[in-house]
């Protein structure tokens, strides 16, 4: 609200009353005066000036010493700044009186000033005011203009304007007001800020308009601000022709917030933020505050307590185990053009597509993200795979969740670097011709007392519901997606990671305890939804309106989803509904979890014993069209002693690496799209572990057993190499004509053997044998158009570190039926290995 006018029975410093006119006539007497300050006048002013400073300063700001100590003044100034009149000090109020406010001048000439209402003043200081835009600043009242400030621990503020001095009058509580014969409010002013041994010039935060335009706050009440990140949060901008930092943030529970950061001493008492309406969206301009500066939202819950909150929308944050937001503008210019120009020239099922997974902080531990700009790129682009998968970038505090416990959902994490440093290390991939896929996390959120758990009070982004809040297995809380402000801001939240960064994909984290309502609940535990099933109809509802936003804003862009069950549709399209009567999800590729738990399983058996088990291999086919699939071999697999790879493999050290060689070639053959994670690659041995990643000294020549690590990473690298130059083991990867099983029944020898077909029709031939004998003669039938034969890859060459048995020679059909065909080939299958052979 605006400030009182001045009362004609306002009390005086003497308790008498004065009528107006006289009121009115000491005002024109005091600052309309044109008279010319004589030298003498100037100089006694100053030392009175000086002398209550150096009173003022002995005492606590709004002390009555330093009130009765004060001098307010106002003054016209000319155009060389010279003042047209200064008054004396003002007396001592009498005790009990009423504090006479505003401009102030000898008793028998001062119009007086009822000063900031007592409820408005009492919910400032309290964090509990809505609009302290409507009190503080400069309003228009009766008898001039009102001008109010609420500077705690100040000594004196002055507002100062081209041709206008005024000196306002210390209310006590760091209240500062003054009421000025102006016609107008003045377009623009200043305040000079007095503290104790310094004086502080800048712009008035609380004359300014909102900053945040009615059409941003109209799509936020409906959810639908695809660009929230441009309304939320800290944005540095001009305003007004005042260059600063808007600050906003959702929290319609709050009584009241309030700005706290570096540039106050993170005392927001100051500086409260504005409520805009029913939107629940608190608001701030602050002048000259910049990139850099830390902050964080004070926040008034409904109970009167008060929390220091980080900025949900923050774009930079300080370095874990810090935690305040930091204001970010970003400076990269991105040099990817060719590759965004073409990266969704064709769709991604129809693609080659092999991802190298990797933890960017132990990849090569130490390294920042302009540093891993410099090694990465190369090391990837020499294994030929066409992607990295990055797990979480996003902020997080705590390291041993490898990110995937989000505290900023919006900034990546400090530890490697500033955002436009990530934003390098993406361009340099890009330029190197690989793709950046992203681990996204939409499902949970830690409970951390300083970011989104109860954010302004009560339970915002989590739901209401405890059972539903409570996340069962990691003690975090669960998202409410039934929200519209929640779904916006991790809708906002995919679409920002794409077009910010350029991220080519995002693949979402544990999709299927966000589709479950039973989720690792009992009974009891959990309650169905409106039409009595398990299903949580609101996840489903986001990760539709997700990948719908995802795929119109961003062509190229591929969704992928990490879930674990059944669920019919992942990968089909919204619009169309299933037999469950559910629309598709709408993501463009799923993680075959079966595929990879029923392999993982077959391999890690005895070969005596694995045509007990050959269905485990085969039985991926029976569903291997029913979604869009990836083939990983991830993090999850090879921690917490589930062993590396490798590892898991029976047998001698020899064995172990011919089944990891077979294994890998059997996968990359299979329709889907693969993914391996680090380390992996040249058959570390050893669990990874965040704390020092791959064991890279594996490589080094002057390791005795370097060769038997470098031959399988050099076999991954004639993996992609082939992969890449072969259609028919990607172009028809969701096509059911693109495979043809040639032996899938020959349990007793553990061999495996299918066709691949790219969309011409020309055939690929691949064969593993998990057996540690020699196969002499092996019959294949083939079909009988292909002349002959010959080998593109064998995981059994001595360059690999295998026995280097192989097919020399093209190989010529015979007409021997065989598998239902009337021609067969007679092959030799190398011990624990897979052969690619392809017409010659």
């Amino acid at each position: 609200m605006t400030p009182r006018p001045p009362s004609d029975d306002s009390p005086k410093k003497n308790g008498a009353k004065k009528p107006a006119a006289a009121k009115k006539a000491a005002v024109k007497k005091a600052t309309v005066e044109k008279a010319p300050v004589e030298k003498a006048a100037v100089e006694k002013a100053a030392v009175k000036k000086a002398a209550v400073k150096k009173i003022a300063a002995q005492k606590p700001a709004g002390s009555k010493a330093a009130k009765d100590a004060k001098v307010s003044t106002v003054s016209k100034v000319s155009k060389k700044g010279a003042a047209a009149r200064v008054p004396e000090p003002r007396a001592a109020e009498p005790k009990g009186a009423e504090p006479v406010v505003g401009v102030s001048e000898p008793a028998d000439s001062a119009p007086v000033f009822a000063g900031v209402d007592p409820g408005d003043r009492e919910r400032l200081l309290s964090g509990t005011h809505h609009d302290p835009h409507g009190v503080l600043g400069a309003h228009p009242v009766p008898g001039g203009v009102a001008f109010l400030a609420f500077r705690p621990y100040a000594l004196g503020v002055t507002v100062v304007t081209d041709d206008l001095r005024a000196e306002l009058h210390d209310d006590g509580d760091g209240f500062f007001s003054a009421l000025v014969p102006l016609r107008a409010v003045p377009e623009a002013y200043r305040l000079l800020v007095a503290y104790e041994g310094t004086v502080q010039d800048t712009e008035d935060a609380y004359r300014f308009l909102p900053a945040l335009g009615e059409f941003d706050l109209h799509l936020l009440g409906e959810g639908r601000h695809e660009e929230l990140w441009r309304a939320l949060g800290a944005e540095p901008m001009v305003h007004q022709g005042v260059t600063g930092t808007r600050f906003t943030v959702w929290a319609p529970n709050a009584r009241g917030v309030r700005l706290a950061g570096t540039f106050n001493f993170w005392d927001g008492t100051g500086f409260p933020m504005r409520s805009l309406g029913s939107s629940g969206v608190w608001e701030l301009f602050v002048p000259a505050i910049g990139e850099g500066e830390l902050y964080k939202f004070e926040i008034t819950r409904p109970d009167g307590s008060r929390t220091l909150r980080a900025d949900p929308m923050a774009r930079r944050t300080e370095v874990p185990p810090r935690t305040s937001s930091i204001v970010h503008a970003s400076h990269h210019v991105w040099r990817d053009e060719e590759w965004m120009a073409e990266r969704g020239a064709r769709p991604v099922h129809e693609a080659p597509l092999s991802v190298y997974e990797v933890h960017l902080p132990s990849w090569r531990p130490g390294l920042t993200y302009r540093q891993l700009a410099e090694q990465l790129p190369a090391y990837v682009s020499d294994l030929g795979f066409t992607h990295v998968e990055l797990m979480p970038v996003a902020e997080h505090p705590f390291g041993g969740s490898w990110g995937y416990q989000v505290t900023g959902f919006y900034a990546p994490t400090a530890r490697l670097g500033t955002p436009d440093d990530f934003k390098h290390l993406v361009d340099a991939l890009h330029r190197a011709g690989i793709g950046v896929l992203m681990d996204w996390v939409p499902a949970h959120f830690p409970r951390d007392a300083w970011a989104l758990a109860e954010f302004d009070g009560r339970p915002l982004y989590e739901h209401a519901d405890p059972q539903r809040a409570a996340h069962p297995d990691w003690g975090t809380l669960e998202f409410d997606f039934g929200r519209r402000e929640v779904r916006n801001f991790l809708v906002a939240n995919a679409v920002y990671w794409c077009e910010e960064f350029h991220i080519d994909g995002l693949r979402v984290d544990a999709v299927a305890s966000m589709l479950y309502l039973d989720y690792s609940r009992e009974p009891g535990q959990w309650t169905p939804n409106e039409h009595g099933g398990r299903e949580n109809l609101d996840a489903v509802a986001f990760l539709q309106e997700m990948n719908a936003t995802v795929y119109r804003r961003a062509p190229g862009v591929v969704t992928i989803a990490e879930e674990s069950t059944a669920w019919d549709g992942v990968t089909r399209a919204t619009h169309h509904t299933g037999p469950g009567g559910f629309g598709g999800l709408g993501f463009g590729l799923k993680w075959n979890m079966g595929w990879m738990h029923d392999s993982l399983s077959y391999v890690q058996h005895e070969p005596v014993h694995r045509k007990y088990h050959h269905n485990e291999m085969t039985f991926s086919m029976v569903y291997a069209y029913s979604e869009n699939y990836v083939l990983p071999i991830s993090h999850d697999e090879v921690v917490h002693g589930k062993r590396s790879l490798v590892s898991k493999m029976p047998g001698d050290w020899w064995q172990q690496r011919a089944t990891t060689r077979a294994y890998l070639g059997f996968m990359w053959a299979h329709p889907g799209k693969q993914l391996l994670f680090m380390g992996q690659e040249f058959a570390q041995g050893a669990e990874w572990s965040e704390t020092h990643g791959p064991d890279w000294w594996l490589l080094d020549p002057a390791y005795p057993a370097e060769p038997d690590h470098r031959g399988v990473r050099d076999l991954v690298r004639d993996l992609n190499t082939v992969y890449r130059h072969e259609p028919a083991l990607w172009q028809r990867d969701t096509d059911p004509a693109g495979f043809t099983w040639i032996a899938g029944d020959a349990a007793d020898d553990n061999v495996l053997a299918f066709l691949r077909h790219d969309t011409d029709g020309t055939p690929l031939l691949a064969v593993s044998h998990f057996s540690p004998v020699v196969r002499h003669d092996y019959r294949l039938g083939i079909p009988e158009d292909i002349p002959a034969w010959h080998e593109v890859l064998n995981t059994d060459a001595a360059r690999y570190g295998g026995s280097d048995i192989h097919n020399p020679h093209p190989v010529k059909p015979e007409p021997h039926p065989a598998h239902a065909h009337p021609t067969s080939l007679r092959l030799t299958l190398p011990p624990l290995a897979t052969i690619w052979l392809r017409p010659a």
